[in-house]
């Protein structure tokens, strides 16, 4: 791993049980995943230091229940991809998939393409920049963000990657409810559509992941994307 430290082998806790009826096939790549999150991500401080000893119930798991929400063939960009969550699990369970990780930060960068090199993710690329500048040169049928920013200023960044009537899933905590109602003027400004919250993987992953959806406002005749181009 040029210029990064080693994959931890040996540093990851092994999968609990249930995540063989949640990864599947992938299984063997997401706990390959896991020891590259224990070692170089841990030491590189891309993930706290209390976290590699949760990293199936925190992360791995609540990543991979969020996959259930997106379509086998589509086009992905994970906003602030960070460590890879949830796109590189994403891009595991959906080999049909286009996969960008998007990410400003070079550390990070480097990470995530070692991360596609190890695990050979050949449906996935790394694209650093941040939302901001790659807005109307990247688009995609579903965004995703985890712990990025609040959704009054995450929708904005989010919609500008998803392509007219595509998905935005932003994992949010406990007060996501309340992230929404504050949202509310800068969604309805946005013209963002169909506003739920859902807790995918109920029944299989514990606690389930609280996840935020809304589609982007469809095109227009006239504008990009529209009937009329």
């Amino acid at each position: 791993m040029s210029g990064l430290p080693r994959a931890g082998v040996g540093l990851a806790p092994p999968a609990p049980p249930e995540a063989r009826a949640v990864f599947g096939p992938a299984l063997g790549l997401a706990e390959r995943y896991a020891e590259l999150l224990a070692g170089p991500a841990a030491e590189l401080g891309l993930i706290g230091p209390k976290e590699p000893s949760r990293l199936w119930d925190r992360h791995l798991m609540n990543c991979a229940a969020v996959a259930e929400l997106v379509p086998d063939t589509c086009s992905v960009i994970d906003l602030g991809s960070g460590a890879g969550l949830p796109g590189v699990v994403i891009a595991m369970l959906r080999p049909d998939a286009k996969v960008i990780l998007l990410e400003p930060m070079a550390r990070r960068v480097a990470f995530l393409e070692e991360c596609v090199r190890v695990l050979g993710l050949a449906n996935t690329s790394v694209c650093r920049g941040r939302a901001e500048d790659i807005a109307g040169q990247l688009a995609a049928d579903v965004v995703t963000a985890r712990a990025v920013a609040p959704l009054e200023r995450l929708a904005g960044l989010a919609l500008g990657l998803a392509r007219p009537g595509g998905l935005v899933l932003a994992m949010k905590g406990t007060g996501a409810a309340q992230e929404v109602a504050r949202a509310g003027p800068v969604l309805r400004r946005l013209g963002a559509r169909d506003v739920t919250i859902s807790r995918p993987g109920s029944g299989k992953v514990s606690p389930p992941p609280t996840v935020v959806r809304l589609t982007a406002a469809a095109a227009t005749p006239g504008t990009p994307g529209g009937a009329g181009t």
